[in-house]
């Protein structure tokens, strides 16, 4: 019997999306949906809302092979060229430029299908996409994830338990991170600089990173962006950013899990990095451009209904009590208070330019837990240890 999810939890779903992560949307708003068919239930919710609103619904259906709708399919990097690849059509620009918000459903049919693809033509597509993602996050945005059994699959989860936990964490009242994100969000706030602890499991040597965190603007995520949601996060100066870490929980990436990473990091640089299984895609991500051989990001994660670890970068970067760094693209919004303005801009080159802000076509979270039995030691702000305990972060007295 085909799995289906009661209409009633798709309805509700899709208000928290366009209610409360959109904050509504108007007859002036022409709001893009992106997803494969497999996720068209929720997609066919929300284009029925967004229509009732007086709005404009953009559908685009994402082929099995392309990965989150890029703006090539896998097809163009196992048989085309990189000149090929350069040539991304104009209609394409115009869809994202026209558009007022953006929602897009992750969740694929096949994920094998964009598999371990060539590693120079696969970091080429991901610059060529680059322009895209920068005009779509300009916009109100969020990304949400739709149960397929390929993933469940990938979890080794039937698809009844797994679309449980998925449709359970996102049909959560997102108001309620508000208030469990903010001591740590205060004392972040006022921190100059995080120093994470992990343990190496071969050498069961304590390995250390530090990074400057001070005068960075902190974000505390409830589902503006990412739902469900709950971390909070800042960049740091990227050339402060010191030191080696061990990361335990897998990361799913264009199709492959890398597990077991170990990254060294001297001057704000990777210069040597490792992973137990999927090294191939982690060199890919790495080598991708100057700036994803640099960090972006460091967040705490803070949704403790979140406890079974998925891998999925979506829901396992959110799991209360882990924390996770991103090799690559920094968050203008840490720097700036307006990046989208003129004078924003101008900060943001300036930051650039002096590699305090990082620039990259890649943004990929790798997560270490905290909780016990994970790789994961000590995090301190300044000279004050935050502590994981009951799936979350805590702050002692």
């Amino acid at each position: 019997m085909e799995f289906k999810i009661e209409k009633s939890k798709l309805e509700k779903w899709a208000d928290y999306l366009l209610n409360y992560s959109l904050r509504g949307v108007d007859k002036n708003d022409i709001v893009l949906i992106k997803g494969e068919m497999v996720t068209w239930p929720l997609i066919s919710v929300l284009q029925d809302k967004i229509f009732k609103a007086g709005a404009l619904a953009d559908v685009c259906l994402v082929p099995p092979d392309n990965n989150r709708g890029q703006v090539w399919s896998a097809s163009i990097v196992k048989n085309g060229t990189l000149e090929q690849i350069k040539k991304t059509p104009e209609w394409h620009k115009s869809r994202y430029e026209n558009m007022t918000k953006y929602i897009e459903i992750l969740g694929a049919e096949n994920p094998d299908l964009f598999a371990n693809l060539p590693e120079e033509k696969a970091s080429a597509l991901v610059r060529a996409d680059m322009p895209f993602k920068k005009i779509r996050l300009s916009k109100p945005w969020v990304l949400t994830l739709f149960p397929t059994k390929a993933f469940a699959d990938m979890e080794n989860m039937s698809l009844e338990k797994y679309s449980d936990i998925i449709i359970k964490t996102s049909l959560t009242d997102p108001n309620l991170l508000d208030k469990i994100e903010e001591p740590v969000y205060k004392i972040m706030t006022k921190s100059k600089e995080i120093k994470i602890e992990t343990i190496s499991p071969t050498s069961d040597r304590t390995l250390t990173l530090k990074m400057n965190i001070a005068g960075r603007n902190v974000i505390k995520c409830t589902g503006s962006n990412n739902f469900p949601d709950g971390e909070v996060f800042t960049s740091p100066d990227a050339n402060t950013v010191e030191g080696e870490i061990f990361v335990d929980l897998p990361v799913f990436f264009n199709g492959v899990n890398i597990e077991g990473i170990y990254l060294k990091i001297k001057n704000g640089k990777i210069v040597d990095y490792n992973a137990e299984k999927g090294y191939n895609t982690l060199k890919t991500i790495i080598e991708t451009d100057n700036g994803s051989h640099r960090i972006g990001e460091v967040a705490l994660g803070m949704n403790q209904g979140l406890k079974t670890t998925l891998k999925h970068p979506l829901f396992v970067e959110k799991v209360g009590g882990t924390l996770h760094i991103a090799i690559g693209e920094s968050y203008p919004e840490c720097y700036v208070d307006e990046p989208n303005s003129d004078s924003g801009k101008k900060q943001i080159k300036n930051l650039a330019e002096q590699g305090i802000i990082n620039m990259s076509a890649q943004h990929v979270d790798i997560v270490v837990d905290f909780r016990e039995g994970g790789a994961g030691k000590a995090v301190y702000l300044d000279e004050k240890e935050i502590i994981s305990r009951d799936n979350i972060w805590i702050v002692p007295e």
